[in-house]
């Protein structure tokens, strides 16, 4: 199911960006690139904007698997509600997440922002892992299904008695 592949991929570049993220915070470097979205340079990082430039890419290509994934939860008819639900909510708090990064940048980051941005990337977090949850439920209900359907579970048992 491509959807199960699609969204555990999504969680762990998700698990990268956070890491990241904490790196940027922790290392002091989250305002080496003072301009949002792109650095000085613009597409080309320079050696002092790396770990920023690094960050901001890895942020901008999880918040399209976010977005693809919440395109292929809703598209397809077997997804649960809860799944749909958990995917628009992550969806959400992407764009908010990439919002919020550019407010954190404009605003020096100011210390409650910081602290709000990370909550926001915890319910994201949360989220895509529901939508993980439930991919895995489906992929297991479908292996019972095609089980219980496939011609080699109707045919009669060929053991011989002695």
């Amino acid at each position: 199911m491509f959807l199960k592949t699609l969204s555990f991929a999504t969680l762990i570049s998700l698990f990268c960006l956070m890491f990241i993220g904490g790196y940027v915070s922790a290392s002091g470097v989250g305002l080496t690139c003072p301009r949002w979205p792109l650095c000085p340079a613009g597409f080309v990082p320079m050696n002092e904007f790396i770990i920023e430039y690094f960050h901001r890419s890895v942020a901008a290509a999880t918040a399209l698997l976010v977005l693809a994934t919440m395109v292929f939860a809703l598209k397809s008819r077997i997804t649960p509600k809860g799944m749909k639900i958990a995917s628009i909510i992550a969806s959400g708090a992407a764009v908010g997440q990439i919002t919020l990064g550019a407010i954190v940048i404009f605003e020096r980051l100011h210390a409650v922002l910081v602290t709000v941005h990370l909550g926001l990337g915890l319910v994201l977090f949360s989220m895509v892992l529901l939508v993980v949850l439930y991919s895995y439920q489906l992929s297991a209900a479908s292996r019972k299904r095609q089980a219980k359907t496939s011609p080699s579970s109707l045919q009669p048992s060929t053991t011989a008695n002695s």
